[in-house]
């Protein structure tokens, strides 16, 4: 590439199967994009004024064995990029500190528009980017956060669809957006999901109601509603994006891992407040996260 990209896709490795599943997902999305991909590690140096720290840290920290095998995987990181895409602008980076420190270091530097990491690391950098770091930095990233399962099933014949999950709430509404626009990039279709329950909890505090407080044509209708309410906005600004609604009678986190194929992009927002039915809390969004068979984007 011979222009420096405009921005980046960045992507945390450890050398497991889940962040090679990330490595090739995110290079895939920078190439959609027009973006370069920035590759990184962490290497978590030990204290040396701890009594449990081992050897003495040498002056030049590229001396460690430990810095050696991060710098190592990354060049092989690199150079299987850039034989698979080799339109792609690449720089790599070994960073001193905690994995999500790492990844959110590079999440807040101009020009990051998206942060991908694998869900379970079983690498040899001791799982440097586990479960956890995903779920730290969906919750605090200030771009979007595509989290990778840690073993990724197949969807043999089945085309990749976006789906979205909303709750009504105002802070969707980014979750919304960036789902639009993913599906318009890809060609894909558009699957809008808003999960109701019946509310049978009030009878285990108020005691016995009326059978008509359980109707459950309302509910449908009003998760109805709020999802055609939601979107109407961006139907107009995505004209070309083809879009399928579903209310679903479910847990939201259920209704979601039930809609979505290991094919299909889900994407939730990190926190609601106030929508229909919480659709999307934190507790939602952390299900969805370790149920799902393929990527999950998180957009705060």
């Amino acid at each position: 590439m011979a222009d420096t990209p405009t921005g980046w896709v960045v992507v945390g490795v450890d050398g497991s199967a889940s962040s090679r599943y990330a490595l090739e997902w995110s290079a895939h999305e920078a190439r959609l994009r027009g973006l370069g991909l920035r590759i990184v590690t962490a290497v978590e140096i030990p204290d040396p004024r701890d009594p449990l720290a081992g050897p003495a840290i040498p002056a030049n920290v590229e001396e460690l064995p430990l810095f050696q095998d991060a710098r190592a995987l990354l060049d092989y990181a690199d150079r299987w990029i850039q034989r698979v895409y080799p339109e792609l602008e690449t720089r790599t980076r070994v960073a001193l500190r905690r994995p999500a420190e790492a990844l959110m270091e590079a999440a807040e530097e101009p020009g990051t528009e998206l942060v991908v990491v694998g869900s379970r690391g079983r690498g040899t950098l001791a799982s440097a980017f586990a479960g956890s770091v995903g779920v730290e930095l969906a919750a605090h990233s200030p771009v979007p956060v595509v989290v990778l399962p840690k073993e990724h099933e197949t969807a043999p014949g089945v085309r990749e669809r976006v789906v979205l999950g909303v709750d009504g709430s105002p802070a969707s509404r980014n979750a919304i957006d960036f789902a639009f626009a993913e599906a318009q990039r890809r060609g894909t279709e558009l699957v809008v999901v808003c999960a109701w329950q019946p509310i049978t909890a009030f009878a285990l505090t108020m005691g016995p109601l009326p059978p008509e407080i359980f109707d459950e044509e309302p509910l449908a209708e009003a998760a109805q509603q709020t999802i055609e309410e939601a979107i109407a906005d961006y139907r107009k600004r995505y004209p070309d994006v083809s879009v399928t609604v579903r209310t679903v009678r479910a847990h939201p986190a259920a209704g979601l891992l039930e809609t979505a194929t290991p094919a299909d992009l889900i994407v939730v927002g990190s926190r609601g407040r106030g929508g229909f039915l919480g659709l999307l809390l934190g507790s939602v969004s952390q299900a969805v996260l370790h149920g799902a068979r393929g990527p999950v984007a998180v957009v705060r």
